[in-house]
């Protein structure tokens, strides 16, 4: 289980008059997401969305609050005064170079994270993306290339294993970063809108693969996007960020059976309801508002 706890991210700026400034990118944002579920966070540009999944990942520590997976810390908030900075300092000084020596490239094997920008390496061919990430885990040799393909295969890449990433469309890009993230065998997977970049058609097939593949793998996946659409095909429940800063608005769940029409009466119910959501935090306005 993942559970945040009151996250907020304050990043501090210099105004072109030279003056320090700051913006709060999250606010005291609360979440659990249960082993297995599939949530997706949706939101207005600039609300707080990728930094909040980043601050899950491990990627960014928060300024206040804390994240615990399995119960287990992922990074403590950054000391902000004196104070906190000697103390943290005093409980790191010998731990860190002992753990930077036994914990040195070595991927966390409980998160994968998945990027919008097909974050693969261009030199390599899909399999060797793949047969990299397995290296880095310490598969034995052995067993690397048998692997590298079945995760390739199971992403829909059977057939284009000795590709460069620049012989691929967006899509398959992005099924190679997935088939990478999978062979880590992560129990949780991070998206940050990993299929904005990709046309309609190729999109929706990408949605109905990967709820495929967690149906039979049950990863517990976080799903950042933009769509809402996408969102609430997707999603067990689906939590709605206000503007900057960005909170918890709405926690909607999508109580539906799958597979779910994209056009069905249901659908549409909640996604008018999150656009009333929208409107109201941007404009105030009220037309037949749902909580």
């Amino acid at each position: 289980m993942i559970e945040a706890r009151k996250i907020t991210k304050f990043f501090p700026v210099i105004n072109p008059q030279g003056l320090a400034e700051g913006i709060t990118a999250v606010l005291s944002v609360s979440l659990k997401v249960e082993e297995g579920e599939f949530v997706a966070v949706v939101g207005p540009t600039g609300c707080g969305k990728s930094t909040f999944l980043e601050i899950m990942a491990g990627l960014q520590a928060p300024t206040e609050g804390e994240v615990y997976i399995d119960g287990k810390l992922v990074l403590e908030p950054l000391p902000s005064t004196r104070k906190e900075i000697e103390i943290y300092q005093r409980k790191y000084r010998f731990l860190s170079p002992i753990a930077n020596d036994l914990w040195r490239d070595i991927p966390k094997s409980d998160i994968a994270m998945i990027f919008q920008d097909y974050a693969v390496f261009p030199w390599m061919t899909a399999l060797e993306n793949v047969f990299f990430t397995l290296t880095l885990r310490r598969v034995p040799k052995g067993e690397r290339s048998y692997l590298a393909r079945k995760y390739l295969n199971l992403v829909g890449l059977s057939g284009a294993e000795n590709k460069y990433p620049s012989q691929l469309s967006g899509g398959m890009r992005q099924r190679v970063a997935l088939a990478r993230a999978l062979s880590v065998e992560p129990k949780i997977i991070l998206m940050d809108e990993p299929f904005a970049a990709v046309d309609a058609l190729a999109r929706e097939k990408l949605n109905e693969d990967l709820l495929s593949i967690w149906q039979s793998m049950k990863k517990t996946i976080v799903f950042v996007t933009h769509d809402i659409n996408e969102a609430l095909y997707l999603a067990d429940r689906v939590v709605v960020f206000s503007p900057q800063p960005g909170t918890v608005r709405n926690i909607i769940p999508v109580n539906l059976p799958r597979p779910r029409k994209r056009a069905s009466r249901e659908i549409g119910e909640l996604r008018e309801r999150i656009w009333q959501i929208y409107q109201y935090d941007a404009t105030g306005e009220i037309i037949d508002y749902v909580i």
